[in-house]
C-alpha cells in the first residue's frame, strides 16, 4: 500500500508560480513513476506530467515550458514547479504513485489550484 499526500495548492493570478509537493509514505519502495493529473469541473482527468523514478518525464503539451516536475527519491516526494499559470490551469490537481509489478495507480485526495484572469 501506498499513501499520498499532497499539498501547495491556492489562489493565483495569472502569469503567477505556484510549487505542488506529494509525499508518499507506505511501500515506498515499490514506486516506479511518480506524477500529477489534473481534473477541472466538468472534464475528465488529464495527465499533467509523470516522472519515472530514474527521472525521465512526459508532459501534456498544454503545459510544455511553463510546468517542471522533479523527484527527490530519498524523500518520497514529487514536486511540480508551475509557472506561467493561466485561468485554464484551474483544477484540481492529483497526485499519482504507480506501484508494483502490475503498475498499480494510487491517487492523493488532491489540492485546489486556482488561476484568477
Amino acid at each position: 500500500q501506498v499513501q499520498l499526500v499532497e499539498s501547495g495548492g491556492g489562489l493565483v493570478q495569472a502569469g503567477g508560480s505556484l510549487r505542488l509537493s506529494c509525499v508518499a509514505s507506505g511501500s515506498t519502495s515499490s514506486i516506479n513513476t511518480m506524477g500529477w493529473y489534473r481534473q477541472a469541473p466538468g472534464k475528465r482527468r488529464e495527465l499533467v506530467a509523470v516522472i519515472s523514478r530514474v527521472g525521465s518525464t512526459n508532459y501534456a503539451d498544454s503545459v510544455k515550458g511553463r510546468f517542471t516536475i522533479s523527484r527527490d527519491n530519498d524523500k518520497n516526494t514529487v514536486y511540480l514547479q508551475m509557472n506561467s499559470l493561466k485561468p485554464e490551469d484551474t483544477a484540481v490537481y492529483y497526485c499519482l504513485g504507480r506501484a508494483g509489478r502490475y503498475d498499480y495507480d494510487y491517487w492523493g485526495q488532491g489540492t485546489q489550484v486556482t488561476v484568477s484572469s
